[in-house]
């Protein structure tokens, strides 16, 4: 079964954006290529306990096993040893990431404390658009009871684009919540 965002992208979003945008053809407009999801673990990263509930907790957040980052240098001032445990990171493409995207948007980031919106700087000169979410627990598949600290993510949003208006006009048709100008 498809997954419901991808459906209204292109069934809705797609020719939205071709007439918006003013292309001539309809898969000229931007498209998500993936959704990179990041979470450093620092110094606790030498504990294997934290290491598999974290893994645990992100495998249940992206459905998908997370990969465990190790760190490339070793770098006194911040306790690093080369090939150690630095974080874990989850690729997220195809219905996966649909999915993904549909419950950040709609599910989590409603439920972050104090929340008004993203920053629309967050996008690189490639059109990306990289955010970081303070506690993961905001995902409602994370147990509360059973998490022993909380931590945050970096969620990055691989766009196909051209620039960055291309890219901001596709995720406000996604409905990403951004501050709008002159909201304080």
């Amino acid at each position: 079964m498809t997954p419901r965002l991808k459906e209204l992208y292109y069934k809705e979003i797609q020719p939205a954006l071709k007439e918006q945008l003013g292309f001539k053809n309809t898969y000229m407009g931007p498209k998500i290529q993936k959704v990179v999801i990041n979470m450093g673990l620092g110094l606790d990263g030498n504990d294997a306990k934290i290491v598999k509930s974290c893994e645990e907790d992100l495998g249940k957040l992206t459905g998908q096993k997370p990969v465990i980052t190790k760190f490339k240098k070793s770098v006194a001032n911040f306790k690093t040893r080369k090939g150690t445990n630095a974080g874990l990171k989850v690729t997220l493409r195809g219905n996966k990431m649909y999915e993904f995207i549909d419950r950040l948007v709609n599910i989590a980031l409603p439920r972050i404390r104090d929340f008004r919106g993203l920053s629309a700087n967050s996008f690189d000169k490639f059109g990306n658009y990289t955010f970081g979410v303070k506690e993961h627990i905001i995902f409602p598949e994370v147990n509360f009871d059973r998490i022993d600290k909380i931590r945050g993510l970096d969620v990055v949003v691989v766009i196909s684009s051209e620039n960055k208006d291309h890219s901001y006009a596709l995720l406000e048709k996604l409905n990403f919540p951004f501050i709008k100008k002159g909201d304080n």
